[in-house]
């Protein structure tokens, strides 16, 4: 049980080092190419499409080869992507290719999670936190890991890293034996959910709830991405920083993500979900609206340590909310939030590209603003449609 669960912190570090490595080198990568920040948009969105892709097409996978070789296609997948990303091939490749990483940290991360629910029957919620620190970590170093390759003059190579770890992945994965839990991950799941089964699992008011939390992942994850890979743009046009430095204010956020990620389960746990996740809601609204306001790079930091104080267990406890609300649906929930999620990943970072090129850093910090109003009220929607009885269960 160790090792899978080591080997699933190896691969969270891997894919929170993937999804932010394009937004630490962006302004980089426009510079070299000579695009706009909507062609950058538009790469994040081949991304996350890609990403999108692999979440949904891994229960197919998993069906045909099993969860151990699935791993072994989505690893191969995003290593071989990150190599080709590090040769900075012409513009129109770098679409296809963002798609193909995007599509391989996409299964990974199904993979993993449905591995970690399934295999761990006791603790689980303190083995998925761990996943989460470890995401964080990997997205904490990518931009100090890319401010010095960029001071270095040799940002491609922060692609390159990527690629090794993905090696090492595969190599763990492929070599690795875990045991008892060996039948586990070379299992082919068998038969297909029936006809109709999403409407039966989700009846009535079930299916109302299971649309506010499908609108509040795509909206959550969409802002979290769009911060994150256009913050160093950000914080170059409204503090007048140099690249390396604007690189450096993402790992200032995630270190405050992977702080908060320590303590969210135990918070959450103390004044409920609902509550939870409601006030980070606020939080975050009131953090990015500040952060729209200001200019300073002293004040700026401290916004951003706020807003990733606020947002860091905003995933994982909604994820937990979720299914509180939507008890006998545990398995169909989290794919259903986390493509949802997949989907905003994709097109809100689009619309944030167009934004920087239409209204630089101060209308699009106000975009993002409008985004967690409306997180907001989603989540406010969630805990009405709840209190009204409308589905069974506790919240926790």
């Amino acid at each position: 049980m160790r090792r899978l669960l080591w080997m699933g912190c190896l691969a969270y570090l891997l894919i929170g080092l993937a999804h932010v490595v394009v937004g630490s080198i962006m302004p980089n990568l426009l510079e070299h190419y000579g695009k706009d920040y909507s062609a950058g948009g538009t790469l994040i969105f081949a991304q996350f499409a890609g990403f999108l892709l692999g979440v949904l097409v891994s229960p197919l996978l998993l069906r045909k080869f099993g969860k151990r070789k699935g791993l072994l296609i989505a690893t191969t997948m995003l290593c071989a992507a990150e190599l080709c990303y590090a040769f900075l091939p012409p513009w129109e490749w770098m679409y296809a290719i963002g798609a193909v990483a995007g599509f391989g940290f996409g299964m990974i991360e199904a993979v993993i999670g449905t591995l970690i629910l399934v295999a761990v029957t006791e603790g689980t919620a303190i083995a998925m936190s761990r996943l989460e620190v470890f995401f964080g970590g990997g997205a904490l170093l990518m931009p100090l890991i890319a401010g010095w390759l960029i001071r270095e003059e040799v940002w491609r190579y922060s692609f390159l890293l990527i690629s090794l770890l993905a090696l090492v992945l595969l190599l763990v994965c492929g070599k690795g034996n875990f045991k008892e839990l060996n039948a586990v991950l070379d299992a082919r799941e068998e038969g297909t959910q029936p006809k109709g089964s999403l409407l039966r699992t989700y009846p009535g008011q079930r299916g109302w709830l299971l649309a506010i939390f499908i609108a509040f992942f795509f909206l959550y994850v969409g802002t979290e991405m769009s911060f994150v890979n256009f913050l160093p743009s950000l914080m170059i046009e409204k503090a007048g920083t140099d690249k390396a430095t604007a690189a450096l204010s993402v790992t200032v956020f995630w270190i405050a993500m992977t702080a908060g990620r320590l303590f969210a389960g135990v918070i959450a746990e103390k004044i409920s979900y609902s509550r939870y996740v409601i006030m980070c809601c606020l939080g975050s609204f009131l953090m990015i609206s500040l952060f729209a306001l200001v200019h300073g790079l002293t004040v700026l930091l401290v916004f951003i340590v706020l807003l990733g104080l606020f947002m860091s267990g905003l995933f994982s406890i909604a994820l937990v909310f979720a299914n509180k609300l939507l008890p006998g649906a545990e398995e169909m929930t989290p794919s259903l939030l986390i493509a949802s999620g997949g989907v905003g990943g994709a097109f809100l970072p689009l619309w944030m590209g167009e934004s920087m090129d239409w209204g630089g850093a101060g209308a699009s910090s106000w975009l993002l603003s409008a985004f967690l109003a409306a997180l907001v009220l989603f989540s406010i929607a969630a805990v009405v449609v709840k209190r009204m009885g409308a589905v069974k269960g506790s919240e926790g």
